[in-house]
């Protein structure tokens, strides 16, 4: 048989694990967002300064900046509308797809904490009634602090969900945003 102790162990452990990652996925998405921010407003002023029909040069390392420097740089060579329209989709999904690159773990750790925390009481429950029944524990103060051991799981469950949450939607919210300045960007590049 399971030992349930060591399972509840194992839970709250889980829970301890994903507020660390949680802690450090919100903090580097964060610095991304804030990085690329900053060259949204860079590449807002190349296509301010450069008037229609000049092909601008949005050097950087970033995948804004890579991704509108390509783009400007087909439509200067490329005769084919639908190639370039092509183009510019493929780039969009590919800045989407690193802009929104690991949201997908705040998801998956805000919807699965609550339910590991639920498991890790009903687990501590269960091991705090067991050693009552079986005589191991005869002061009430005991079984109070084992069935308080046990909610710790529930109560970290939801704490870790809850900052989760806000830091999932806050960091959504700001992806969205640079995406759709990015195809803002694209829609005024083209020619």
């Amino acid at each position: 048989m399971l030992d349930r102790a060591l399972l509840h162990d194992i839970s709250i452990n889980t829970l301890y694990a994903g507020l660390i990652l949680l802690f450090f996925v919100i903090v580097e998405r964060a610095l991304t967002y804030v990085y690329l921010g900053l060259k949204t407003r860079r590449i807002a002023g190349i296509l301010a300064r450069n008037p229609a029909g000049t092909t601008p040069s949005f050097e950087g390392a970033d995948v804004l900046s890579r991704s509108m420097d390509e783009y400007v740089k087909a439509q200067a060579h490329e005769t084919n509308r639908a190639r370039v329209e092509d183009l510019s989709a493929a780039l969009f999904l590919e800045v989407d797809e690193k802009v929104s690159a690991r949201l997908w773990i705040l998801d998956t750790i805000v919807t699965a904490a609550p339910l590991l925390g639920l498991l890790g009481t009903i687990l501590g429950i269960m091991d705090t009634f067991s050693a009552l029944s079986s005589g191991g524990i005869s002061d009430p103060a005991a079984v109070s602090h084992g069935i308080a051991d046990a909610l710790l799981a529930t109560a970290l469950g939801i704490g870790t969900a809850l900052f989760g949450l806000l830091g999932h939607n806050i960091l959504h919210r700001q992806a969205e945003g640079i995406t759709e300045r990015f195809k803002n960007f694209l829609l005024r590049a083209t020619a």
